[in-house]
Order: structure tokens, then C-alpha cells, then sequence
């Protein structure tokens, strides 16, 4: 993957057009290359220019950057962890804050949100020409509006001023391209989402179209964009037509799954519960010479612990593979699962594992990581069932999928909305109970407290809590001893390699 935004204008516009893609709806084998300008003459050259718009989703960098991953090394629920300090330095630099615009994991991001972009806009661009059903024609144009969307609101909340396209690039402009106001971004985002809601269906079939976007998806991301700018009864009103009455079925077929810990069986993909998932595959055949080039999920392989061996084999240690020793979890979001008497939330034990303990009492054995703390992400940590008997290597292509939105997070968010916009408190109370409910769990008061505690340890490791402390104001004290800096360290700097030559200007804070 080219990191600059000059490279990937010249491969998307001038170019070829490949894609392949992690969603289970479509399984394609590129026949070749076509010129860009001789494609989308069909519905199915259009379908499969949708395919590669979708892919950027579920990009691995080459550095095995992935969101998730960098995401969780600079919140306080994790560290960056792995063999040593140097070990994957773009993670290590923004766990402890000492990244620089030529140091850290903004060129992966970046790279993968405007892809994305450059995909949806070369679609967008061609549709109106191809030849196919009219009501097929804006059902892709809907999806192709959501993803940029989505692209949009990632690299608007990572980044401070970014450039905004609505359109593809002319190879003779690359160079000329400047930065948006925020607020002008918000308000494409909105505009896209708001556009493609009407064209996109109510549910998708998941046996043929798992992971394409429906208008409950829209209406999930539309709300959580919403959140994001404080628009508190817009959040509202949004995320409520995606739940529903808490507890039941949502209109969009949503319902929280009956057992918390299946939502980590690689094997129940697209679960009820599921509003935009990333799928992954073992049958990608990933290999180090190609480690972008995967569709499996690396945080299996990297979360594990290292060295592990199981060492009593009748005491049910968990059955991991030997991995990375990435992300451990701090002390911190494992006393925060504490409820007292020697009692933990029920969340606990399909989040979290103590491998101290079962090492201390001879279950199981490992090597200590780089800033070991014995606790790892049970969620993501590899195990020997899911190891691949396919080509590539084993380690890049396990099969686990993640959840980008899940609703769970949407119940939580809508609550959040409506106690910070003084809204029904009795509806906030019941999605609050209803989250805790599924896993046995009383009700406690509906508060702002209360809501991002529970986010915490309902979401934990799933990428969510270093975007949670920035956007509620709460980084700087739950980051202070890692290194954070107020005012610029909510914002990754651009990647150094983007200012050459162009005119996009640095975050002053970098």
C-alpha cells in the first residue's frame, strides 16, 4: 500500500483498478487487470469496483498497523506490548507518545481511509454510465456514499485538517490538493449518509450479502457521527430507529445476543448483534512476502501470549496459540472488572485472561512480553481450533471477524446521547439495563459516569476506548502518566511524507 495521496491518486485514476475483498458477500478472483477507463461498463464491473471500495475496511498495513491494534496501544485499557521496545515501532511511539510525523501509525491510516475514498469516488463517478438496472445503480451509489463516509469520519477523528474529495483526482491537480475545515467534513459526512439511507435496504440477506451496508448501518454510523459533534437529540433520534425497543428486535433486525462470550466465536459470524462487521478469511493465503496483501485477522495471531504452552492439560487452560504478546491489558481495565468481595463482572471471563495465575498454579506457561502485565485480550487471543490447514501462512490468516459497530455500542451511544442532551432518561435507563442484563448484571443509575464505564468494559480491546476518551474530554487525565499531551496528542500528525511537495500543512501542535 503507497502511503502517499499523490501514489494513490496515480494508482486509482490513472491506472488499473484491482480489488479483492474480506467481505463474505463476494468472493472474486481478479481475471486480470482492466484500464480504469474502459471499466464499469456493467453491473458486474460496477459490483465488483463496489468490492474494492469495501476492501480498504479490513487493510492490514505492512507493518501489521491495523486500527484496532494502534488504537487500543494508545488507550489506557492496553499497552503496546510485543517482544521489545522497537517491536513494531509505529504502535510502541503512540502507546507512549513520542511519535513524530515520521514515526508512528498515521501512514497506515491514512493510506487506508483515503483509498477507500479515491475507490468510492472513481465509483461514484462511473456509475451514471454503466449499463444496469436503475434500482441496482443507486443501491451502489448509496453504499459507495456510506463508505466514503465511513472513510471520512476515521480519518477526521484521528487527523486535525485533512483534505476533503468528493470527486477523483486529475493526476495534474495531485499536487494542488489543500485542507478542509472540520466542520466541512462533518457536514460531508452527514450529507453522504443522509443521501444514502433511502437507496440502501432495510436488512441484507446474510447467507449472500453478509457485510454490505443497510440503512440501519447508515443510520448507526449517522448517529455515532452525530455523537461525535455533541448533536445530542440528532444522535437520538437516529440511534433509536436502529435499536429499537432495548431488548428486542429492531425494526433493521438487530437483537443483542442471548451469551456475550458468542460473540467471540469466530465461527458466529454476522450475529444478530452485528451492524458493520469486517470478515475475515482464512483461505486469503496470506504470506510475509505480502502481509498487506491478507484478508485474515492478524490480532489473533499478535495478541496471544508468547511461548505459550499449556502445561496440565485436565485443568482447561485455554487452548491459544503461541503469538506476539501484543496489546496486554493494564491493571487498570482488570480492577476496573472488579465488583468487590472477589467478585468480577461476567464480562470478565471472555475478555480478559490472568495468565499469572494459571502459570503460578501450574496450568500453563509463557514468555513475559515487552511490558508485561500476565493479563491478555481473551477476545482476539489466537486459538489452536481456528489455526488454518490452508496455503499462506498460518499466523496471517485466521478467520475471526471484528465488529466495526455492534449493537451493544449503538444501545450505549444512544444512551450517552440522551443524558448529555437531557432526553428521556427512562429510555436511557432501559438501554443501560439492557446491556447489563444480558449478562446478569443489575441495574445501576443512568448516568454520564456510568455509561462510559460500561462502554469500557462492554467494548473492551475492540478499538473503541482511545476515540471514547478523546471525544468526552477525558484522555489527558487517564493518559497523563503515559506521556499525553493536551491540545495534541487527540490527533495523529500527518504523515511526513504527505507534506513533501504538496500543500497540505502540518498540525501545529506537531
Amino acid at each position: 500500500m503507497k502511503t502517499n495521496l499523490k501514489y494513490i491518486a496515480l494508482l486509482l485514476t490513472g491506472m488499473f483498478l484491482t480489488g479483492a475483498c474480506s467481505d463474505e458477500f463476494l468472493e472474486v478472483e481478479p481475471k486480470g487487470r482492466s484500464l480504469e477507463d474502459n471499466y464499469y461498463r456493467n453491473a458486474e464491473e460496477a459490483y465488483k469496483g463496489l468490492i474494492a471500495a469495501y476492501d480498504p475496511i479490513g487493510w492490514v498495513g505492512g507493518n501489521l498497523i491495523t486500527k484496532t491494534f494502534a488504537t487500543n496501544s494508545a488507550s489506557d485499557d492496553h499497552v503496546a506490548g510485543g517482544g521489545n521496545a522497537n517491536d513494531i515501532t509505529a504502535a510502541q511511539v503512540w502507546s507512549s507518545y513520542s511519535l513524530d510525523a515520521a514515526t508512528g501509525p498515521q501512514d497506515v491510516l491514512w493510506s487506508k481511509g483515503f483509498s477507500g475514498i479515491f475507490r468510492a469516488n472513481k465509483l461514484l463517478e462511473k456509475l451514471p454510465e454503466a449499463e444496469m438496472n436503475e434500482g441496482v445503480r443507486e443501491r451502489f451509489a448509496a453504499e459507495a456514499r456510506f463508505l466514503r463516509a465511513f472513510y471520512y469520519f476515521d480519518l477526521i477523528r484521528l487527523f486535525d485538517l485533512i483534505p476533503l474529495l468528493t470527486e477523483p483526482i486529475p493526476s495534474s491537480e495531485m499536487y494542488n490538493v489543500e485542507q478542509a475545515s472540520r466542520e466541512a467534513v462533518f457536514e460531508q459526512i452527514e450529507i453522504d449518509l443522509l443521501a444514502a439511507i433511502p437507496n440502501l435496504p432495510t436488512q441484507v440477506d446474510k447467507t449472500t450479502e453478509a457485510g454490505r451496508a443497510s440503512a440501519g448501518t447508515a443510520l448507526a454510523l449517522l448517529g455515532k457521527v452525530y455523537l461525535q459533534q455533541e448533536k445530542f437529540g440528532q444522535a437520538t433520534e437516529q440511534l433509536a430507529k436502529v435499536n429499537g425497543t432495548p431488548g428486542a428486535t429492531s425494526e433493521y433486525g438487530y437483537r443483542l445476543v442471548d451469551n456475550f462470550a458468542d460473540l467471540w466465536d469466530s465461527n458466529n459470524k454476522f450475529n444478530s448483534e452485528a451492524i458493520l462487521e469486517v470478515s475475515h478469511t482464512s483461505l486469503s493465503n496470506g504470506v510475509w512476502d505480502c502481509i498487506g496483501c491478507t484478508e485474515g485477522n492478524v490480532l489473533n495471531i499478535m495478541l496471544a501470549p508468547r511461548g505459550y504452552s499449556i502445561e496440565n492439560e485436565n485443568a482447561g487452560a485455554p487452548n491459544f496459540v503461541s503469538g506476539w504478546g501484543f496489546n496486554p491489558v493494564t491493571e487498570s481495565l482488570a480492577q476496573a472488572f472488579q465488583l468487590g468481595g472477589g467478585l468480577y463482572d461476567p464480562r470478565y471471563t471472555a475478555t480478559v485472561v490472568n495468565l499469572d495465575s494459571l502459570e503460578a498454579a501450574g496450568v500453563v506457561s509463557y514468555e513475559k512480553s515487552y511490558q508485561n502485565t500476565g493479563y491478555f485480550l481473551r477476545k482476539f487471543a489466537g486459538k489452536q481450533d481456528d489455526v488454518s490447514e490452508g496455503g499462506g501462512n498460518y499466523e496471517l490468516n485466521f478467520f475471526q471477524d471484528t465488529y466495526e459497530i455492534r449493537l451493544a455500542d449503538t444501545y450505549l451511544m444512544e444512551a450517552e446521547a440522551i443524558v448529555r442532551g437531557g432526553g428521556d432518561a427512562g429510555r436511557a435507563q432501559a438501554l443501560l439495563d439492557a446491556v447489563r442484563a444480558r449478562v446478569g448484571l443489575g441495574s445501576v443509575p443512568v448516568s454520564f459516569d456510568n455509561i462510559m464505564s460500561e462502554r469500557r468494559l462492554e467494548l473492551a480491546g475492540e478499538g473503541h476506548r482511545w476515540f471514547d476518551l478523546v471525544r468526552t474530554g477525558r484522555a489527558a487525565q487517564a493518559l497523563e502518566d503515559r506521556g499525553y499531551v493536551e491540545g495534541k496528542h487527540d490527533k495523529l500528525p500527518i504523515p511526513l511524507l504527505e507534506l513533501t511537495n504538496t500543500l497540505l500543512e502540518q498540525d501545529p501542535a506537531y
